[in-house]
């Protein structure tokens, strides 16, 4: 191991793909990004195209090799981690996706998700998956793309296809594609697609039977920690062991050391994610989050989690940016919010995609309410801010409510963390510090520890726990009156965008 002196990090995620290398000390060596188009073929539809995206990465991870002047000798492991609902089918003979990748964020199985429930309703298979029947999920993306492509379900039924998250493609990728790639996913992956049962960690063959998805298709589940498969050996990490692979948002927990019950962390990225470790143990949630896998490493128990899921917080800053032209950058969003002291009355609620949790409404649209001549772009841009604030506060009363243990502190990663004016809102309008580690890249951090556990190039977790380190604090300064009310006039202002979809509308933007 003596050679080894780095681990290699692939973070696939929703806007762009990045590769960055890191040292024993989980610090950053290198970072290499790429965006990749964002395709909206019809109100309410988000697709990526894959092989955009498995060109970014391969041109990211030649980017950081070259930066920091590594070889293949020198990287103990190849970590992944992805966006996690978003789907990808493709040929295993050809490697050529048959659609592109429907995205997490698109809602257009609403239909098939409501004649899966029949009578029995949404959460007709939670029990056993820790999920309601929902657009965000992969399993009714694969029933559209079977559907709704030609040839699509002959391919399948003669075991032609392959489906899988974005790891899945990856991995399959890296390690040989058509010529011997690995078709395997783990078990945090797995747990989003609808079709993994939460006790056996294997797939569930009654749900796969309802779904009509062949079972050929599916990728082998394994761990989160352990030697996968190998880089091919054409590519520019030939026999590089591929042995962590992590879904984001719990590849940021694992990155944030939350290793013992009763651990939380929020990601803000494109949208946002708070995850508490439940330990072993599959708590069922009565308050409108997801029972999910945490991570399992190697042999051992599987670590499990309750999650809240927000679909539209960054991507709410981008929207602004891209579609309503309010500023050239996103961090420039900053300086507009603090042109004024508060929002003027003003509430964004952008239920784009519908809402996710608590609410999981997939007939809520987003809106602006409470204007008035006086709210000017900043008020707007504040409002912002503030919905990203807002709809964690809903997430963590019903994390509260779940757990029975009420959270002191909480440890937050992402992009948006840069943005001062955001984090002390944050911690106000929740009433408890809210804290950020050194290295905020968290999500990257996480698989590669996971990888570089799997082969010794750290030894324990707590190596992980001895790498984190505090960077900065926010402490509530707002006084519970206040708090209240503007958190009373959110909830009020929720209320406005929900039962907008139907037949009609629904028709009307198809």
């Amino acid at each position: 191991m003596s050679d080894h002196k780095y681990v290699l990090a692939i973070d696939q995620g929703t806007t762009s793909s990045r590769a960055i290398i890191f040292n024993h000390g989980g610090q950053i060596v290198s970072v290499g990004q790429m965006e990749h188009e964002q395709i909206f073929p019809k109100a309410g539809w988000v697709e990526h195209n894959p092989e955009e995206v498995w060109d970014n990465v391969r041109a990211v991870i030649g980017q950081v090799l070259a930066d920091c002047q590594a070889n293949k000798d020198q990287i103990a492991a190849i970590g992944i981690t992805n966006q996690r609902e978003t789907t990808v089918v493709w040929d295993k003979n050809t490697g050529k996706p048959v659609y592109n990748a429907i995205v997490w964020q698109d809602t257009r199985t609403q239909k098939i998700c409501d004649r899966l429930a029949g009578d029995e309703g949404p959460d007709k298979y939670k029990k056993k998956v820790g999920l309601p029947l929902a657009t965000y999920f992969s399993g009714p993306k694969v029933i559209w793309i079977l559907e709704n492509v030609e040839g699509a379900r002959e391919k399948a039924e003669a075991g032609d296809l392959l489906m899988g998250t974005m790891d899945c493609f990856l991995i399959w990728h890296l390690s040989g594609g058509p010529d011997g790639g690995k078709h395997v996913t783990d078990v945090t992956n797995a747990s989003r697609t609808m079709l993994m049962n939460l006790e056996t960690l294997d797939w569930d063959d009654e749900i796969i039977a309802d779904f009509g998805i062949p079972k050929s298709m599916l990728p082998t589940i394994t761990s989160s920690s352990e030697v996968f498969a190998e880089g091919r050996p054409t590519g520019l990490l030939p026999g590089v062991p591929i042995s962590g692979n992590l879904g984001d948002q719990q590849a940021a927990t694992f990155g944030q050391a939350c290793f013992e019950k009763g651990m939380a962390k929020n990601t803000y990225g494109t949208g946002n994610f708070m995850l508490i470790n439940t330990g072993n143990e599959i708590v069922p949630s009565e308050n409108g989050l997801l029972t999910t896998v945490c991570y399992k490493m190697g042999d051992d128990k599987a670590v499990y989690a309750l999650e809240g899921s927000i679909a539209v917080t960054g991507s709410l800053v981008q929207w602004l940016r891209d579609n309503l032209k309010m500023f050239d950058s996103a961090p420039e969003i900053e300086a507009l919010a603090n042109t004024v002291e508060d929002n003027g009355g003003c509430y964004f609620v952008p239920a784009f995609s519908g809402l996710f949790a608590p609410y999981w409404r997939s007939d809520a649209r987003g809106a602006i309410v409470g204007l008035t001549r006086y709210v000017n772009r900043g008020h707007i841009a504040r409002a912002v801010l503030e919905a990203t604030a807002f709809q964690t506060a809903e997430v963590l009363d019903a994390m509260n409510a779940d757990s029975g243990v009420p959270l002191t502190e909480l440890k937050v990663d992402g992009g948006m963390t840069a943005n001062n004016t955001l984090m002390q809102f944050q911690a106000d309008i929740l009433g408890v510090p809210v804290v950020k580690p050194v290295v905020a890249e968290t999500t990257a951090l996480g698989a590669a520890y996971a990888a570089g556990l799997a082969v010794g190039f750290w030894a324990s977790t707590q190596d992980v726990i001895d790498n984190w380190a505090e960077d900065k604090r926010w402490v509530p300064s707002m006084d519970k009156e206040a708090r209240d009310r503007t958190y009373r006039l959110w909830k009020k202002a929720v209320t406005r965008t929900l039962d907008w979809v139907d037949e009609d509308v629904e028709a009307a933007s198809a």
